[in-house]
């Protein structure tokens, strides 16, 4: 039995695309040696985007950093040892042959990620917004701001344009 103050999580480097394989073969061959109490878990680190193409949201996962496992276990001989020749894996994390345990600080900012959306829309682009004071307006799209997912769009309004600030998912792009 180990102690749970030894359990820490440790970055376990990937062929890029094989972070799955690697996850699930190492799940099988923790479960089939008995080493639950000593690798208790393994994660990928993903967010959901939101992509509106073509005016069609989806919802997509999307890794946060390819090529990486995160590993949640006491570090031991053994469990180096089957980490390590895990089919798929490059190595672990960490300065020369020892690897690093991630604090908890670290783990958690790695998943406390804001959700984003990705849109089909530029600079230039006609839209129709969606909600608001300007619902069912169209415009043109002057600015884009992907940080805090704003546009700009100037919307004609009384023989004058009017400049608006909106979220991306308060526009659909209007067909030429």
């Amino acid at each position: 039995m180990s102690d749970n103050a030894d359990i820490k999580w440790y970055v376990v480097h990937t062929y890029s695309g094989y972070e799955n394989k690697v996850k699930v073969n190492l799940e099988k061959t923790v479960e089939n040696n008995g080493l639950q109490d000593l690798i208790t878990e393994v994660k990928i680190p993903t967010e959901d985007v939101t992509e509106i193409k073509n005016n069609k949201r989806r919802v997509v996962q999307r890794k946060l950093l390819p090529g990486y496992v995160m590993v949640k276990m006491n570090m031991t001989n053994e469990t180096w040892y089957i980490v390590r020749n895990t089919r798929g894996v490059t190595g672990f994390v960490g300065a020369g042959n020892k690897p690093t345990p991630l604090s908890e600080t670290d783990f958690a900012s790695i998943f406390d990620t804001k959700p984003t959306t990705s849109i089909d829309i530029q600079v230039g682009d006609t839209v129709r917004i969606l909600a608001g004071l300007f619902e069912n307006f169209t415009g043109r799209v002057t600015a884009m701001d992907p940080a805090t997912q704003t546009l700009s769009v100037v919307v004609p309004m009384l023989k004058r344009e009017t400049a608006v600030d909106l979220a991306y998912d308060e526009v659909i792009r209007e067909e030429d």
